[in-house]
C-alpha cells in the first residue's frame, strides 16, 4: 500500500530503512549498493528527508553518515505506518494475546535492519510459552501479512544473547 501513496521506490526503502530500525545509521553509497540505485538518486531523496528534518547527518572522515532523527515530531506516527507496512503490529497483536508471560519481543535479522525481506524474525523472552498455541498463531499470522515467520524462544531465566541488530517490538528491555 505506501508504495501506492509513495511513488519514489527509493524514497520508500529509505523511509522503511531508517523508521524500522532507528538506532541504524548509513553512508550514501552503502545505502545505494544495499538498494541496488544509483546514488544520485538516493542522494536526491537523502537531501530531502534532512531539509525535512526527518535525518540528521553527520561527518564521519570522508564520508557522510545518515541517521533518523528520533526529535522528528511525527517519528513516532512514521514508524507506526512502515510497521504497518509489514504488518508487524498485527503479527505482535495476533501472537502476545493468551500465549502466556510473555516479557518481549523483538525483531531480528533482516527486517531489523531496514531491509525488505520474505522472512521475519521474531524472538520472544517469557515463561510458560505455549508452543502448540504459539504454532497455530505463526500460521494465521503468516497467512496475514504473506510473510514466512521464524521465532525463537527463550526463558527469562535462560542466558541468551540477540542477534543484533534487534529491535523491541513489545515489552521490556531484557
Amino acid at each position: 500500500m505506501l508504495d501506492t501513496l509513495i511513488q519514489s521506490k527509493t524514497r520508500l526503502k529509505l523511509l522503511l530503512r531508517f523508521f524500522l530500525n532507528p538506532d541504524s545509521s548509513a553512508y550514501l553509497r552503502g545505502l545505494a549498493q544495499e538498494f541496488d540505485e544509483s546514488t544520485n538518486s538516493v542522494r536526491v531523496e537523502l537531501n530531502r528527508f534532512e531539509e525535512a528534518g526527518l535525518i540528521a547527518g553527520h561527518k564521519e572522515g570522508n564520508k557522510k553518515v545518515y541517521k533518523v532523527n528520533t526529535k522528528f515530531p511525527m517519528f513516532g506516527e512514521l514508524q507506526k505506518i512502515a510497521f504497518k507496512h509489514f504488518g508487524i503490529d498485527q503479527i505482535i497483536e495476533q501472537v502476545v494475546q493468551k500465549l502466556g508471560d510473555v516479557n518481549a519481543v523483538y525483531l531480528t535479522g533482516d527486517l531489523a535492519r531496514g531491509l525488505d525481506t520474505s522472512i521475519v524474525d521474531v524472538t520472544i523472552v517469557g515463561k510458560n510459552i505455549d508452543r502448540t498455541y504459539l504454532s497455530k498463531l505463526l500460521e494465521k499470522a503468516e497467512d496475514l501479512i504473506g510473510r514466512k515467520i521464524r521465532t525463537l524462544l527463550y526463558e527469562q531465566e535462560d542466558p541468551f544473547e540477540i542477534e543484533e541488530p534487534k529491535l523491541l517490538i513489545f515489552g521490556k528491555e531484557v
